[in-house]
């Protein structure tokens, strides 16, 4: 397979300009401040595939913070030196350059007001209409399918991204804490500070911010601006915590080293043309970096130069080697890179070139699909694969691999291993904090949070579902007309019942299927108030009773649904694309699905549900309406995608469904146009 060619179009050489400008935050506690943006070069070496960066670091200029910031006389390297950080930076000049070179440095004891920071709803003026309208109670919600989205702050609290929220969840109390994004539109990546009194929080958004949070005051002490276009693919704190990298998602991928506590980007650069996943530093040295995603991974130096600091990056070349997606990989501490492939093998990279692939004995893969992380612990390596398995291997054996014949693979087996369930896709893992424990958090792609005890002995725990969620787009919500329940459905495949009132999970289930309607059965049909009906992707429908031995109405507020479960009553598939409306008629006598496949079937509500007509739409359905009680009569209304509205009147639905004109309505500019359709009838089902 052909590797990737790393070049951009205009020939591997871009000059970005960052327009100047100013952002000022102002609070009763802390005075303004204004941050100018700094014109960067992006210089490409194609020829080497090295990417080099600006001409030396990215200083700030000589305007005034305010009172609340301090102006420093000590350079950039002066900074370093003090740290033991990068002493050979310094770059020679005169003493009217070094004069240059003299950066701001922000008060230690600065922080931003987070009310003025976090986005708030829009209120049309003179409305009326409170902010505090709706209040964020409580989320069932987790973005299982991103990126390490799961990090441990302490040893009772992990943190996680939810859409536009990110959630602070105390694991003894269950307490949530929230704190929303400040562009509104969602957030990118999360990362934890090693000594975790700060972590970073990358969003999404036109040049989206990195916010550096305090913990646990949660006070926004940071923020880092012009780092990407539109969202943040990845961000890491270096090992002694001076220093942030972060990468960029589409378009861009640019790749930043950020001076984080003076808010100031040292080096940036692309670093790729395609997705990049994953930025990580060396644990063992500061200067080199590992970047990997789409068909590449690329090893990274901040290496002065005559002409001063820059990034160097050598792209890893796969050699005989089938050209694959990297997601997880870990520094050696020799040097050497440890990768795993989309076939789930583990691949030794040294000076930029696979050295050997392991594999297991008779050539099985090491996991049966991607290796989503790889971790050096106690002296073994760990992977953790969408199959599922956590293994462990002996570090000393993947360090000292060699080829010893012409087809490159090495067998290797692991030390131990654990299967943490069916229908489980790992993506990440982080250690609790557990003194003498050996336990893990691991995020499931396929919607939970687990809790792995990976010491294996004689008293291993098995492993532990801490939360359930869904994992796909949520298609349908529902509330029940008795009590404080909720059901939704998702693209997941699963139906969840929710008790709001105690923020309580009661029951899921799942089928082979994605759920794209769903309704709560009106108690003129089930007086207990148990059913639900649910459309799918396949055209199917299903009647769904929440089941509970001592009574539906006890949901409300409980603590315990161990006994609670959903049975399935009917099924029956009157479509041939996703359902996408549901609607019992008024009395509850006549059931209405409405389809993408442009027909809305009409069932028999009291003899199970049996099929007694149906019409086709001019357009793909997308919502059903019943006339409510004080109409004359029985009339659906049908709202299709492409604008056609029907009104179908049903006087005598039960007898029969034939030879009633549709009357539709096509919305146009505004405007409601009337028109006609005699021919279209309905058709009796035999």
């Amino acid at each position: 397979m052909k590797e990737p060619d790393d070049q951009d179009t205009d020939g591997g050489r871009s000059e970005r300009s960052k327009s100047s400008g100013s952002q000022s935050r102002a609070s009763s506690q802390y005075a303004s401040r204004s941050a100018t943006k700094e014109d960067d070069r992006i210089l490409e070496d194609v020829t080497d595939e090295t990417l080099t960066a600006g001409e030396g670091s990215y200083l700030g200029d000589d305007d005034s913070y305010g009172e609340d910031l301090e102006r420093s006389s000590n350079s950039l390297q002066d900074d370093r030196e003090s740290t033991g950080e990068f002493r050979h930076l310094e770059t020679p000049g005169s003493a009217e350059e070094e004069a240059e070179l003299k950066i701001k440095t922000i008060s230690q004891s600065f922080f931003y007001d987070y009310m003025e920071l976090v986005s708030i709803p829009y209120v049309s003026p003179n409305s009326g209409i409170p902010l505090e309208l709706l209040i964020l109670v409580h989320s069932f919600g987790y973005d299982c399918n991103k990126r390490a989205n799961l990090q441990l702050l302490d040893s009772n609290t992990i943190m996680y991204i939810a859409g536009n929220q990110l959630i602070l969840l105390n694991l003894k109390t269950k307490e949530q804490i929230y704190l929303r994004s400040s562009s509104g539109t969602g957030i990118g990546a999360i990362g934890v500070h090693t000594d975790k009194t700060y972590f970073a929080v990358a969003e999404k958004g036109v040049s989206p911010k990195i916010i550096i949070y305090e913990y646990p005051s949660l006070r926004p002490y940071r923020i880092l601006r012009d780092g990407t276009d539109l969202v943040y693919a990845y961000v890491d704190f270096n090992y002694s915590g001076t220093l942030l990298a972060s990468v960029g998602g589409n378009p861009d991928h640019t790749l930043t080293i950020w001076n984080w506590r003076e808010e100031q980007p040292i080096l940036r650069t692309k670093a790729f043309s395609q997705e990049v996943f994953k930025v990580t530093f060396n644990p063992e040295e500061d200067a080199q970096l590992t970047t990997a995603g789409s068909g590449h991974i690329k090893f990274w130096e901040m290496a002065v130069t005559f002409t001063g600091l820059k990034l160097q990056g050598s792209l890893g070349r796969f050699g005989k080697t089938t050209t694959s997606d990297i997601e997880g990989y870990m520094e050696l501490p020799d040097g050497k890179v440890l990768s795993g492939t989309e076939w789930g093998n583990m691949l030794v990279w040294e000076a930029g070139l696979i050295k050997v692939e392991l594999c297991r004995v008779k050539s099985k893969p090491c996991h049966q699909g991607p290796i989503n992380q790889i971790m050096l612990d106690e002296g073994e390596v760990i992977t953790i694969g969408s199959d599922g398995w956590v293994r462990i291997w002996d570090f000393e054996t993947i360090d000292t691999a060699d080829v010893i014949d012409e087809t490159g693979l090495l067998e290797i087996e692991p030390i131990n291993e654990l299967h943490v369930d069916k229908n489980v896709k790992l993506y990440s893992m982080i250690k609790m904090n557990d003194a003498g424990n050996n336990f893990w958090l691991a995020q499931d792609s396929n919607g939970a949070i687990w809790k792995l005890d990976l010491s294996f002995s004689n008293i291993t725990q098995d492993p532990e579902c801490l939360f359930s969620f869904h994992s796909g787009a949520i298609k349908a919500v529902a509330v029940s007309p008795l009590t404080y329940l909720m059901a939704t459905t998702a693209l997941d495949c699963a139906i969840r019942i929710y008790d709001f009132a105690s923020c309580t999970p009661l029951a899921h289930v799942k089928f082979n299927q994605g759920g794209t309607a769903l309704a709560w059965v009106p108690r003129v049909v089930s007086f207990t108030g148990a059913h639900i009906i649910v459309g799918f992707e396949d055209g199917v429908v299903r009647v769904l009773e929440l089941y509970d031995p001592k009574g539906l109405t006890i949901f409300a507020g409980r603590k315990k649904y161990l006994d609670a479960d959903l049975h399935l009553k009917h099924v029956f598939k009157p479509h041939t694309a996703h359902v996408t409306a549901l609607a019992f008629e008024r009395d509850g006598e006549i059931l209405a699905t409405g389809s993408k496949d442009k027909t809305v079937f009409f069932f028999e509500v009291e003899k199970d549900y049996k099929p007694i007509g149906y019409i086709t739409t001019p357009g793909p359905v997308c919502q059903l309406q019943w006339s409510p009680v004080s109409h004359p009569e029985s009339t659906l209304l049908i709202i299709c995608e492409n604008g056609y509205v029907l009104e179908a009147p049903f006087p005598t639905i039960k007898e029969e469904v034939e030879d009633h004109d549709l009357v539709s309505y096509e919305i146009k500019d505004m405007c409601i146009k009337c028109f006609h359709f005699s021919s279209v009838k309905s058709k009796i089902l035999v």
